[in-house]
């Protein structure tokens, strides 16, 4: 069943992907599809997804969850009120690195959460502007919605939701305006947490950090693989007396499995109603944070967030 669910998906993934002539809802009617994979432009995610989940699919939805949070609450009310299962695409949660210290972070190994700090870039590319990621219809933000949704999603997983929200953004080389090359959030948490983040079109060599501090410790991860550089771990452990701490580092060498680990996660979620990560609520407050930035960006105040 699993194979022919997988091609299934693959079908019309591709279709909506190679074609926007292709009668995607004639296909959504094909009684042999059980799963959709949606893999589109920002701008049409949304409309995709209700109406396969009220055809009856599951969805595995590529992140973001639409173009805002008004999209991403509709495609999740559609997903509760079929009863199917809806995943985001929040794959980041699947690379080594970062899936070991959320395992340590739970632990307590690191200790109480004292705050996060976040970086996430690339360079572009030559006519970045002139693809769909540069129209704001179609893109509904710009590297805030692109690169940052992962960083909003993996400060809900270590920290939950922020109390309030600050954000700044620029256009400062790409001409996509009102679209944003650069994006800057300040998050405070009920408990006097603080976290920070920054994503950028303009990091000429391609990054990825994420560090979590605790009473106890740290755990920085940096790298994703590939362009990003080795994706690497390493744990610290406070040294109470002062001084340097002990630390301890892990290197994940080798492909990329953080998308084969995901499709596995949802297919136990649709064949055997497993837990899985990237819920429709995981997509809704990666989506409301960013929501929240946009807001305070419009206003040039911070946003509290009930």
């Amino acid at each position: 069943m699993c194979d022919s669910v997988a091609g299934a998906a693959g079908t019309l993934a591709g279709a909506l992907g190679c074609s926007a002539t292709t009668d995607w809802r004639s296909l959504l009617a094909d009684p042999r599809i059980d799963i959709v994979c949606i893999a589109t432009p920002n701008g049409f995610m949304a409309e995709i997804a209700i109406e396969a989940l009220r055809a009856g699919k599951h969805v595995l939805l590529e992140k973001p969850m639409g173009r805002n949070l008004a999209e991403a609450l509709a495609i999740a009310d559609a997903a509760l009120q079929t009863q199917r299962t809806l995943k985001i695409g929040f794959n980041h949660r699947y690379h080594p690195a970062l899936s070991e210290a959320h395992r340590r972070f739970v632990a307590g190994e690191i200790g109480e959460l004292v705050n996060i700090r976040a970086r996430y870039g690339h360079g572009g590319r030559p006519g970045y502007e002139r693809e769909w990621r540069g129209n704001p219809k179609l893109a509904g933000g710009g590297e805030l919605t692109d690169q940052g949704v992962h960083i909003t999603d993996l400060i809900n997983w270590f920290a939950g939701m922020p109390a309030d929200v600050f954000g700044y953004t620029q256009t400062a080389v790409w001409p996509i305006g009102p679209l944003e090359d650069n994006g800057f959030g300040l998050f405070r948490f009920s408990g006097g947490q603080v976290a920070s983040m920054h994503t950028s079109w303009t990091q000429w060599k391609n990054l990825f950090s994420f560090e979590v501090f605790g009473a106890l410790g740290s755990a920085a991860i940096d790298g994703l693989g590939g362009s990003y550089g080795p994706e690497r771990l390493t744990v610290a452990k406070r040294n109470p007396a002062g001084g340097v701490p002990a630390s301890e580092e892990l290197l994940y060498e080798g492909p990329d499995a953080s998308w084969s680990l995901e499709w596995d996660d949802f297919l136990g979620a649709v064949l055997a109603g497993t837990p899985y990560l990237g819920t429709p609520e995981d997509g809704i407050a990666a989506m409301g944070i960013l929501d929240a930035l946009y807001r305070s960006v419009r206003s040039g105040e911070p946003v509290h967030l009930d």
